[in-house]
């Protein structure tokens, strides 16, 4: 048998907030953890995609930003030394003798007594909008050119933003950069966005006001840039009739592409590119293999944040009592218990 580098209880799959905080769950069961996690840095999308939004449905939190949620979670994981594995996917998975062994794509070899795939929705990157020349106009720097993602709000300060898209990403950030960006234009094919209600009222209301422009409906045909910098944005309508806008930067928000990677070859029961599981354990299949977050489907499964932390719980416990079979657990509420 090869080496050996790392023996655990319990490996998570993705460093996302289910993956984060099912370390700490593991870690009050006293198991062990290690996480692998395909980006370079914990958080999953909260990091890479949009880290300075606020989130509003974290109990305890009447808003909290994206980074600062998974700061959080770092930091009450933190006592358990969780070994984290980034910018490394699982590559393959063996059933050795009751246990697992996972090798990642830089060779770490770790024997582990359960898994929890945590994986959201797996390797993820923008869809982007169909124009020539677009990709000219990428990691021109913050703030100029075309981004599929804010991590800086302050990069937009005082420039002319025009946003393409229709849902909550789309309205969040018009509604946040209207504040500080010299205009803000947001384009989309019809007038109803299939954002938030309230936010969706929000940004009728300052459109009206004139603080930003509707552009509906209308879709994306053309960008120009002076040979150094992004100028100008073409739309156009369904009837052929064309529009300039003039613009520093594009916020292209047409959602996500998805690949959950090798996770496919598991053996697991998958939907659509999701893993199916038993909600009162969040097995995914047998011999300790365990799935939360957004990668899970399951009757009455809800897409949210605190979903994929009471699921990282119930995963932790039954992880324990795969890896203790017949022995008693006395849990004790965190507050007699404590932390190390």
């Amino acid at each position: 048998m090869s080496k050996i580098d790392h023996t655990t209880d319990v490996t998570v799959i993705g460093a996302g907030p289910a993956g984060l905080f099912s370390v700490f769950e593991c870690g009050m069961m006293k198991m062990s953890c290690h996480v692998v996690d395909a980006l370079d840095a914990i958080g999953g999308q909260l990091s890479a995609l949009y880290p300075e939004k606020p989130i509003y449905d974290i109990p305890g939190h009447s808003k909290i930003l994206a980074a600062d949620l998974v700061s959080n979670l770092e930091e009450q994981a933190a006592p358990f030394n969780p070994v984290y594995h980034l910018n490394q996917q699982v590559t393959s998975l063996e059933s050795v003798d009751g246990r697992w062994l996972l090798e990642t794509s830089k060779g770490v070899r770790i024997d582990t007594g359960a898994i929890i795939i945590a994986a959201g929705v797996g390797a993820f990157g923008p869809n982007r909008p169909p124009l020539d020349g677009i990709t000219d106009f990428e990691g021109q720097g913050p703030g100029v050119g075309v981004h599929y993602l804010v991590k800086r709000r302050e990069d937009f300060l005082g420039k002319k933003v025009v946003i393409a898209g229709g849902g909550d990403s789309a309205v969040d950030w018009a509604l946040s950069l209207v504040e500080i960006a010299e205009s803000v234009a947001i384009v989309h094919r019809r007038p109803k966005f299939r954002a938030a209600p309230d936010n969706a009222e929000k940004l009728q209301k300052l459109a009206i006001d004139g603080a930003l422009e509707l552009v509906v409906p209308y879709q994306l045909k053309e960008i120009y840039g002076d040979g150094e910098k992004l100028t100008t944005i073409t739309v156009a309508d369904l009837d052929g009739n064309e529009r300039e806008l003039e613009a520093d930067v594009l916020l292209p928000f047409f959602g996500l592409s998805q690949d959950i990677g090798p996770i496919a070859d598991w053996g697991l029961s998958l939907d659509h590119n999701h893993i199916a599981i038993d909600p009162a354990t969040c097995s995914a299949g047998p011999g300790g293999l365990f799935a939360v977050g957004d990668i899970v489907n399951y009757s009455g499964k809800q897409k949210l944040i605190l979903t994929g932390f009471a699921e990282a719980a119930i995963a932790a416990h039954a992880a324990r009592a795969h890896l203790h079979p017949g022995e008693e657990l006395h849990f004790e509420y965190s507050t007699t218990q404590g932390v190390p």
